[in-house]
């Protein structure tokens, strides 16, 4: 932690989850042993241990979310994201200089105050105790006595003037501290040699270190004094499950004589007497000691479990809304953009549909889930004068025109790692003919696309899109844009090969989308809506599209060899092996004419050869999920003349030319 919006969030998330154990103690209270009670505890480990908001995961509620709105509101920026690097204080990075700074400085400053305190009262303590006297022999030998009776580790003891009870000091190096002069009962030496046994100065230690860090937080401390009660508690009945008889109602009397102290247990160390307050809450233990009802330990076990998966692996942060259409204010517009800088997009796939769906709708906040930190102050400028209806001041995207909203959005040749990061090119159908745009053939089937290159990046643990230019115009026929069967106006991979008097020319291109189609029924039809909330997680689904195309090149007597050309394709197999296509060949010699395709990621067409031939004419194409975004690295072709097997030909990109770029 190094500013107070750190340790605001920090503490947030513990309150959550200590509220959560209190709840669940308050459950349970009077139906579980005092180790189920003590072991409840361990469910604020993980929230105390780890810094909040790890990996874009929050503890039961969106503290993340709350903090941030709090500090947009406060600061009036929105170009920082609250990240917690450790789960304890760490020193201011520069001179303070805002009010915020400043009172990070004194948090800080108290903090270690009462973390100094703590260690310098440890030492003057242990150091104490090193002067002090060895315990005679004979009380040496007693404590000696009741560890080995009960298969208890000892420890040195000394006495000093001035100790109200025995306790046992320090962890490493224990030592047993006892009153000087007085005689210390069996039991109260057993009490103390279990707490060495289980090392609860070590957990004391661990307590007293986050009251220090969290010492604005009272919650946090009342959990802190109980937690230590409960310690205490557990070892009454490591006690008490070690005496019989008469000897418990001894034990009881003798908590009940230090009912009227009122001392405060020492950092590093373990006492019977834990102050006046919290003794009777350990009578009333002993006094329901082996009364829990049967089943009541698997029931606990089961909802602490259920309780600790949430806390321990944290939920994802994706809470995310538009206020486009709200009244405008300032609250509204910090939640919102809070809301979209908390809710990580987790995946290339979910950082380009947000952004494609913020180009579709126009909003601000759709961009804000994906867009760097620096441009997120102009997004809320953009988001404020959206909702103040002031279009000329609305987040531009630099689409020519409306988008058809239904229609949704394609990634076209997607290539990259998480590594290196992705790159692609963003398809959006447009709504109408833009200002300016060639006008389509007469008669022709035809649809306008706003297209833009993009890059995908990780920045700081979030999946962003960088625009690399603005958005161009390309018209192209209606039915030519469907995934997975290419849009041949855009650009793609092309491999080729020569056979005789032709050039078999292959166009490889992939279009990735996220599914966010719904049917919905309509009097007696499905409709299909087209939801354009992102989803920061999802995962692309990937269609790949290739269609063969031929040249003819040579003469004009020779044409008249020809009556029909055909040809099979598929890629090559990974191994590097030649695919078989035998299922394609078997179709193209039965029929006359014929085009298909197969899951395995075969097609194969059949053309007649009438007219002109002067220009690249199209034989067939097809469609299916490709192996990955990469293209392949060459494509296995049997070309047919006459349905007669010309030649089997091996396709290989062309260099210098028609690449993915």
């Amino acid at each position: 932690m190094r500013d107070i919006w750190a340790v605001l969030l920090q503490t947030l998330t513990v309150s959550g989850a200590a509220v959560l154990v209190l709840l669940l103690k308050e459950m349970f209270t009077g139906r579980l042993s005092s180790r189920w009670q003590c072991a409840v505890w361990l469910i604020l480990l993980p929230p105390l241990l780890l810094p909040a908001g790890r990996f874009g995961r929050h503890v039961l509620v969106n503290w993340p979310l709350a903090v941030e709105t709090v500090k947009s509101l406060t600061t009036g920026r929105f170009g920082t994201l609250t990240t917690v690097d450790a789960p304890v204080p760490l020193p201011p990075a520069a001179i303070p200089v805002g009010w915020a700074e400043w009172l990070y400085a004194l948090y800080f400053l108290v903090a270690a105050a009462l973390l100094g305190r703590c260690v310098f009262s440890y030492i003057r303590l242990r150091r104490l105790l090193r002067r002090g006297t060895p315990a005679p022999a004979a009380v040496q030998g007693r404590v000696d006595a009741v560890a080995a009776e009960y298969g208890l580790r000892s420890c040195p003891a000394v006495t000093a003037a001035g100790l109200p009870t025995a306790f046992v000091c320090g962890v490493f190096r224990p030592m047993l501290a006892l009153p000087e002069g007085a005689e210390v009962d069996g039991k109260v030496l057993l009490h103390e040699l279990l707490h060495l046994k289980y090392y609860d100065a070590a957990w004391g230690l661990l307590i007293e270190f986050f009251r220090c860090v969290h010492w604005c937080n009272p919650l946090l401390w009342t959990c802190a004094n109980r937690a230590g009660n409960d310690i205490e508690t557990l070892c009454d009945q490591r006690v008490l499950e070690r005496l019989e008889g008469e000897a418990r109602r001894e034990y009881g009397h003798i908590l009940l004589s230090m009912a009227d102290g009122g001392r405060s247990r020492m950092p590093g160390t373990s006492s019977m007497a834990n102050g006046a307050k919290n003794i009777r809450r350990r009578v009333e233990a002993i006094a329901r000691f082996k009364r829990y009802p049967a089943g009541m330990t698997a029931a606990a076990v089961c909802v602490a479990l259920i309780a600790a998966a949430p806390v321990t692996l944290g939920t994802a942060t994706d809470d995310f809304w538009d206020l486009t259409d709200a009244r405008s204010t300032q609250w509204q517009t910090a939640a919102a953009m809070s809301a979209a800088r908390t809710a990580f997009c987790t995946t290339p796939a979910g950082a380009a549909d947000a952004y494609g769906k913020a180009v579709i709708t126009g909003s601000p906040v759709y961009r804000a889930l994906c867009a760097p930190m620096e441009e997120q102050d102009e997004l809320a400028a953009a988001l404020r004068s959206q909702r103040m209806n002031r279009p000329w001041e609305r987040w531009d995207s630099t689409l020519p025109t409306l988008a058809a909203v239904n229609r949704g959005y394609k990634v076209y040749n997607l290539t990259g790692s998480e590594e290196r990061g992705y790159e692609g090119l963003l398809a959006v159908e447009l709504a109408h003919a833009p200002k300016g745009a060639p006008e389509p053939p007469e008669n022709a089937a035809c649809c306008y696309l706003g297209v833009q290159d993009i890059r995908v990046e990780r920045q700081g643990g979030r999946w962003v899109v960088l625009p690399q230019g603005d958005f161009d115009t390309v018209l192209v026929r209606g039915w030519d844009h469907l995934p997975g069967y290419g849009c041949t106006e855009l650009p793609c991979q092309v491999y080729e090969a020569q056979a005789g008097d032709f050039t078999v020319r292959l166009r490889w291109q992939t279009a990735c989308t996220v599914e966010s189609y719904t049917e919905e029924e309509f009097m007696f039809w499905n409709v299909s809506t087209y939801d354009t909330n992102p989803d920061p997680g999802a995962a692309f689904t990937i269609r790949g599209g290739a269609s063969l195309w031929a040249v003819y090149t040579g003469s004009e007597e020779g044409k008249a060899d020809y009556g029909s050309i055909a040809v099979s394709s598929a890629p090559f197999r990974r191994d590097g092996s030649r695919p078989a296509m035998e299922d394609a060949d078997k179709s193209i010699r039965g029929c006359s004419a014929v085009g298909g395709s197969s899951s395995t990621g075969e097609y194969w067409g059949v053309q007649s050869l009438q007219g002109d031939w002067d220009r690249e004419f199209f034989i067939t194409g097809g469609g299916g999920a490709p192996d990955g975004l990469e293209p392949p690295e060459k494509f296995a072709v049997n070309l047919y003349l006459n349905r007669e097997l010309a030649a089997e030909l091996t396709l290989l990109p062309v260099e210098g030319g028609g690449g993915f770029d």
